[in-house]
């Protein structure tokens, strides 16, 4: 595989990754407000993106791909809402572990690495292209 070739399948890689954690990033914001619907049950539960190093048996080219995706086990925020149909019998209710301040800067740094990834492809297209221009 040439080496262009080697970049452009690199650049795609780390796009369909961080194109998975902002999935999941927004999962987590839309979700962040939510709480149980009977009392005592848990809300809904932060979702965590791993990533692994893979390498392209045709290329050698070294690639990132989603490793997995888990939920965050930190223990649920008690608010006292004695009102609210999922409170216990104490009058608190279990909200989302999700950190809307946290999740906006994963969601940031998702989108950087996202357009460096693609800043790598166009510059490994033009120079793909440069280069067949060349060769007229």
């Amino acid at each position: 595989m040439d080496s262009l070739k080697s970049i452009l399948s690199v650049a795609a890689s780390g796009m369909r990754a961080q194109g998975e954690r902002l999935k999941v990033v927004s999962e987590n914001v839309a979700n962040a407000a939510s709480s149980g619907s009977t009392p005592g049950a848990d809300p809904y539960q932060r979702k965590v993106i791993s990533f692994a190093e893979m390498v392209d048996r045709d290329s050698g080219a070294s690639m990132v791909e989603v490793a997995d995706i888990t939920r965050d086990t930190t223990e649920f925020e008690l608010r006292y809402d004695p009102s609210h149909p999922a409170a216990d019998p104490d009058g608190f209710v279990k909200v989302s572990n999700v950190q809307t301040v946290m999740e906006m800067s994963n969601m940031r740094e998702a989108s950087r690495s996202y357009e460096a990834n693609l800043n790598m492809f166009e510059t490994a297209r033009r120079m793909r292209s440069s280069l067949l221009d060349l060769l007229k």
